[in-house]
């Protein structure tokens, strides 16, 4: 067995082998899991710096629960954001669910250690006013000399899209024109784990896109292209976002993401059910659609407190 080959060599060849577990690991991941390259990279990062940051690591099967407990000590010492500590760990648990499945180790040792609660932070959100604002703003306002005479017409297309289908800045960057069925008003994107789903498209989104391939004379390939006509990055689509936010009165920063948590909030407040708008989303967990189940609340709350007579 992987687990007690590693507990019996020493030196080099123990690193090697507790590498290759690593490795493997990672590729169970990739293979069997279909795990995003995001959560391959974060997860080898978790990895690797336990190994380094860990001052009594000897191999993976004699790291003990004290072992992480310390660590974890070291994470909170140097002020790391709950969530990553968090992400670290599950990381960790993941690493050694799969040693004592796979890999004949005999215990789990990262789950005895006790780690801190998830701050419940809200998604912020913008208001319907402040979304039309933006929706607005690529056609009001005056766009660089040397832009294209599209890209007022592109820029408009992609808040449309983001607002209406609520989908990532990735999965919109990674379009392509034979995704966007214009007839059935819809989009075919891939998300985490190149899941595939197909997201309704309203009819404002569906036009402002056709209207902008139209100018655009964009036919195949990239559904979203640069002004050199290469597809659009997803650092790209962010300065999109920075340019129309700067030209606005809106308080808080907007991204994509602040427009898909927009999205979801804005269905459920006008009356949609929880797994619909978990469907539209693509979470793989019912409960972590449940958040805009509390910021709908918070929202009502306000309203209610401010224009209730006896609130």
């Amino acid at each position: 067995m992987a687990g007690s080959q590693t507990g019996s060599a020493s030196g080099h060849s123990a690193s090697e082998k507790d590498d290759l577990l690593v490795d493997t690991f990672l590729e169970y991941l990739s293979v069997e899991k279909n795990s995003s390259d995001r959560t391959l990279t974060n997860y080898h990062h978790a990895l690797t710096r336990f190994r380094a940051s860990a001052p009594s690591f000897k191999t993976w099967e004699k790291v003990d629960a004290e072992d992480f407990r310390d660590y974890l000590y070291e994470c909170m010492k140097a002020e790391w954001a709950r969530a990553t500590i968090r992400l670290h760990f599950a990381a960790l648990r993941s690493f050694y669910k799969f040693l004592t499945r796979r890999q004949g180790f005999t215990h789990n040792p990262v789950a005895e250690v006790q780690l801190p609660k998830a701050e419940k932070k809200l998604p912020v959100v913008l208001t319907q006013a402040q979304v039309v604002q933006l929706l607005e703003l690529p056609h009001k306002i005056e766009q660089a000399k040397q832009a294209p005479a599209w890209i007022a017409w592109r820029d408009a297309a992609i808040l449309e899209l983001f607002y209406s289908s609520g989908i990532r800045l990735s999965e919109l960057a990674a379009l392509n024109v034979s995704d966007f069925d214009l007839h059935n008003e819809c989009v075919r994107v891939f998300g985490k784990g190149s899941k595939e789903r197909v997201c309704p498209v309203g009819t404002p989104a569906a036009d402002a896109i056709h209207e902008y391939r139209n100018q655009a004379k964009v036919m195949s390939g990239p559904l979203f292209i640069s002004k050199l006509r290469k597809r659009l990055t997803t650092r790209s689509v962010s300065s999109v976002f920075k340019k129309y936010h700067a030209a606005s009165d809106i308080p808080v920063n907007v991204s994509p993401h602040k427009l898909r948590h927009s999205f979801a909030t804005h269905l459920l407040d006008h009356g949609a059910d929880l797994r619909s708008v978990q469907t539209l989303l693509g979470h793989a967990s019912l409960s972590t659609t449940q958040i805009y189940t509390h910021v709908s609340i918070e929202r009502m709350k306000t309203v209610y407190e401010k224009t209730h007579p006896r609130a």
